[in-house]
């Protein structure tokens, strides 16, 4: 093979460049720079599998230019769905990052589970895409010099940005559907932000390399690589940004094998996680359930987020002296479970979908918010407050809008599956209001308070 500007392959493999020295810097200074590699260069050498190239990351690229805006738009909307506007979503003072808030719907009752279910299930099944398209790319984050023009500075930090942040989404997201409070610092506040850093460096980066990404999809036709045998795969042609490796090693496996091996893998990590959203017999093959596959007995078997013990609720908080505070331009009432059950009651099929992907769907029976803000005196509430009786965390309230409470299956529930409530899943009452985010749900209410238009 013959070297480029006269000069031999440097000890990565890869063909010497005529050094020009960007930014003003000496040229001598420069050519010391890249003569004196950190540690760990040469390992480079070691990447010559002929698949990498223009047309490989394309086609991963594309998929990921496909996927990445649908996990972006559905997690901010779960963002709105927390209500900002109440200081229920965490951060609430996010400065200039605020997003436009607006009512979240109460219709159709699966709104939730659907937005949520996406956003969880596409970040875990789009995990092999992602990591396929480092590996296409892994040579290319490891050259040196680092920069040579203002344009490849550019390019580097958004790349800083795009695979720092959504390795860190990533990885922060599947540990806080998997465990419980586990990080040092608020996981909402830093997901949130981490977001905006990835999403920043995704932004630049696609305007950079939008139009490569469609030269090197053109490259190669996808039906010509899927008819090409591992014995007839070949490297691509040389690339301007050194994707294809100079001196390739034969290749192991076909451009289509590792198209089986990442759709492979996508698909075996859906069959693990899809059925925690979807229910039904789908929820069997769901292994990596991250609240396990029930939680109570009977007709309360199904998930908990939060069990009473956690929080710290006493049974003698929800014993015989319970009672519920309505408040209202009536004043205060306090309602017993007899008095609740005596009022007209309402049964409901409505699905719980949490920010960690989980839904189930159960069928609740009790008592229809608007009938008890009548009962307060509001027959067209703004707002209504609920407050629990956990004495502590960030979910021990939550503000609802005038659409979620005069929704009439929006209930004060009493009753699931035509069982009282056990303790773990709010006992002695708790909300539910169709397409809210689980967590302003709450549990084992102790006061509702209707606001007035």
């Amino acid at each position: 093979m013959v070297s480029r500007s006269g000069e031999g392959p440097d000890e990565d493999g890869q063909a010497g460049d005529a050094i020009e020295a960007p930014f003003g810097f000496p040229a001598p200074l420069w050519r010391a720079l890249e003569r004196h590699r950190p540690p760990g260069m040469g390992l480079l050498q070691r990447w010559r599998s002929p698949l990498r190239g223009p047309w490989l990351t394309s086609v991963f690229g594309s998929v990921l230019l496909v996927g990445l805006p649908v996990l972006i738009l559905t997690g901010l909307l779960s963002y709105i769905a927390y209500g900002p506007q109440f200081g229920q979503a965490i951060p609430h003072d996010v400065g200039w990052l605020k997003l436009p808030t607006f009512d979240w719907p109460s219709r159709p009752s699966w709104l939730y589970r659907l937005t949520q279910g996406v956003h969880v299930g596409l970040g875990l099944i789009i995990i092999p895409v992602v990591l396929a398209k480092l590996w296409s790319v892994i040579p290319r984050l490891f050259a040196w010099p680092p920069l040579r023009s203002i344009a490849q500075l550019v390019e580097r930090l958004s790349l800083l940005m795009l695979v720092g942040g959504i390795l860190f989404e990533l990885a922060t997201g599947v540990l806080n559907i998997q465990y419980d409070y586990i990080f040092g610092f608020s996981f909402y506040t830093a997901h949130y932000y981490g977001a905006w850093v990835f999403v920043a460096g995704f932004v630049i980066h696609v305007l950079i390399k939008l139009p490569k990404m469609v030269t090197g999809l053109r490259s190669l036709s996808f039906r010509t690589v899927l008819r090409t045998s591992r014995a007839d795969t070949r490297p691509e042609p040389p690339d301007v940004d050194g994707l294809v490796a100079a001196y390739p090693a034969p290749a192991t496996v076909s451009r289509r094998g590792a198209l089986a091996l990442v759709g492979g893998g996508v698909l075996f990590v859906a069959v693990l996680t899809a059925g925690q959203t979807l229910g039904g017999f789908t929820r069997r093959a769901a292994l990596l359930l991250p609240r396990g596959r029930s939680r109570g007995d009977g007709p309360n078997d199904f998930e908990v987020n939060r069990t009473a013990a956690a929080a710290a609720i006493r049974p003698a908080d929800t014993g015989a002296t319970w009672r519920l505070a309505v408040h209202g331009p009536s004043g205060r009432l306090l309602l017993d479970r007899a008095a609740l059950e005596a009022m007209p009651q309402h049964t409901a099929e409505l699905p719980i979908a949490c920010v960690e992907g989980w839904s189930t769907t159960q069928s609740w029976s009790g008592v229809r918010l608007r009938d008890l803000a009548v009962l307060a005196g509001i027959t067209t509430p703004a707002r209504a407050m609920v407050r629990s009786l956990e004495r502590f965390g960030g979910f021990n309230h939550a503000v609802l809008q005038a659409n979620q409470v005069a929704n009439p299956d929006a209930l004060l529930a009493l009753r699931v599956n035509g069982v009282d409530l056990s303790m773990d899943h709010g006992y002695p009452a708790r909300i539910i209001v169709p397409a809210l985010p689980g967590v302003h749900n709450t549990k084992w209410v102790r006061s509702i308070e209707f606001g007035q238009p």
